[in-house]
């Protein structure tokens, strides 16, 4: 039975590569399929096939769905209303040219917290681009540092889709994941943005191109405390009620209605519904947009997240197959016998699927839904779960080449040829996820 099962799951994971890298299909329907694919290898009945279909998608995505949509929402309205062009310059003003390197980085950091990183990164290079004419600097000096801002919090950082999905594939508790995401973040950055972005800055020159088209006047951009406030107040939120939380259950605090309220007020939901009506309302309502241009934002918004909600079930999908077809069992022992560190293990699985297929987000779900059935087995603590699902982000970011659609990005509009992109973003992604492992492991026996 192991063998079968072992066989079984070899073969789904070719499968979904096959489906993936030879016929281009779409992520969702490859991991439907290749979910069905190992039901019916690992002898699972097909009614029950079935069942964990419906099982596996509705108990997933009852939590990604909402915050996915509701991060969408808010990005879009922060988008729309300038709001990222006002952080960067804000920061640009305060830091200075000298440690514009710095103020990219902090800048990616803080946008893509509420924005997908393709959309911030598109929005934001025209900054880039002017930085570049004004100092004659290679576009890398402050493309790279941006990149890995946005690249590091979009990986680590709820809430961002990636982290999301496998936080609640694995049930990691999500402040946990923000606060430890933090922590590997920062040294992240400090190594794939600043230092990277000033040695690659230096080694290749890259001409910004020509201003096409007037910029945006700093009285037309949102105020700045406002942009900080909408993005931060989630963050705050979720925070206080981890802490909250891990108090009562220490007897520290009692539960009282005032514990309740914080508890209630930081629940991801609630924290991401407040702040995006106030978005909507500060930024929105109050900047002069209608009903209906609201209305048009939020659903124009939903459209990526859409697919991104799709591609998380389905991965939801593949982890309860696992888990009824007794496979996880199975798998904790071989884990088991690896003696490695569960992170590491993590990192290895997820960066093998990463390289081979291109994708960041099936890769995270993936792992996460190989891993999950493990889990019971291992005994992890909280904070070591959410360090798990970090070094999954970690090892799912790795090696971005010619595969990955982020790749062409950043060549197209950085205008790099292959070599150099390959050189300079491919080289920075490693970086990123080789320093975010070894943090890792080193906060891995301490927590």
């Amino acid at each position: 039975m192991t063998e079968q099962l072992f066989s079984a799951i070899f073969f789904s994971i070719a499968l979904l590569l096959l489906l993936v890298l030879r016929f281009r299909l779409n992520a969702f329907l490859a991991l439907l399929i290749a979910s069905i694919g190992f039901g019916l290898s690992a002898g699972i009945p097909t009614e029950e096939i079935i069942t964990n279909i419906t099982t596996g998608m509705g108990g997933t995505l009852g939590f990604v769905a909402t915050i996915v949509g509701l991060g969408a929402i808010l990005g879009a309205v922060l988008e729309h209303s300038g709001g990222s062009q006002a952080l960067a310059r804000f920061l640009l003003a305060r830091l200075g040219e000298k440690r514009a390197s710095l103020a990219f980085v902090l800048t990616g950091f803080l946008v893509a917290i509420p924005v997908f990183f393709d959309v911030a990164f598109v929005l934001l290079v025209p900054l880039v681009y002017a930085l570049g004419r004004r100092t004659g600097r290679s576009l890398l000096y402050f493309g790279i540092p941006l990149l890995a801002g946005l690249a590091t919090t979009h990986a680590f950082i709820p809430p961002t889709p990636g982290p999301i999905a496998v936080a609640d594939i694995l049930q990691a508790e999500l402040g946990w994941v923000i606060l430890l995401g933090f922590g590997v973040g920062i040294p992240t950055v400090a190594v794939a943005g600043l230092w990277w972005g000033k040695r690659v800055g230096d080694q290749f020159f890259i001409a910004a191109p020509q201003l096409d088209g007037p910029e945006l006047e700093d009285e037309q951009l949102p105020p700045i405390g406002m942009i900080l406030t909408l993005i931060l107040l989630p963050i705050i939120l979720i925070l206080g009620n981890t802490l909250t939380t891990m108090l009562i259950k220490a007897e520290t605090w009692a539960s009282t209605a005032l514990t309740d309220g914080i508890i209630f007020l930081g629940h991801p939901y609630v924290a991401l519904l407040l702040s995006c009506l106030l978005a909507l309302y500060f930024l929105g309502t109050k900047r002069g947009l209608d009903s209906k241009e609201l209305q048009s934002l939020a659903t124009k918004a939903l459209a990526p997240a859409g697919a991104i909600i799709l591609i998380t079930g389905a991965g939801g999908v593949y982890k309860q197959m696992l888990v009824t077809s007794g496979a996880g069992a199975s798998l904790a022992e071989v884990f088991l016998q690896f003696q490695l560190l569960p992170p590491l293990l993590a990192f290895i699985l997820a960066a093998l699927i990463r390289i081979l297929q291109g994708s960041a987000t099936v890769a995270m779900i993936t792992a996460a839904g190989l891993l999950a059935p493990a889990l019971p087995s291992i005994g992890l603590s909280p904070p070591q779960l959410a360090l798990l699902v970090l070094s999954i982000a970690a090892g799912a970011s790795t090696l971005s080449h010619v595969n990955d659609s982020g790749f062409w990005l950043v060549k197209e509009y950085l205008h790099m040829d292959e070599a150099t992109t390959l050189r300079s973003w491919s080289m920075m992604t490693v970086l990123l996820s080789l320093t975010a492992l070894v943090v890792i492991v080193g906060l891995y026996p301490f927590v």
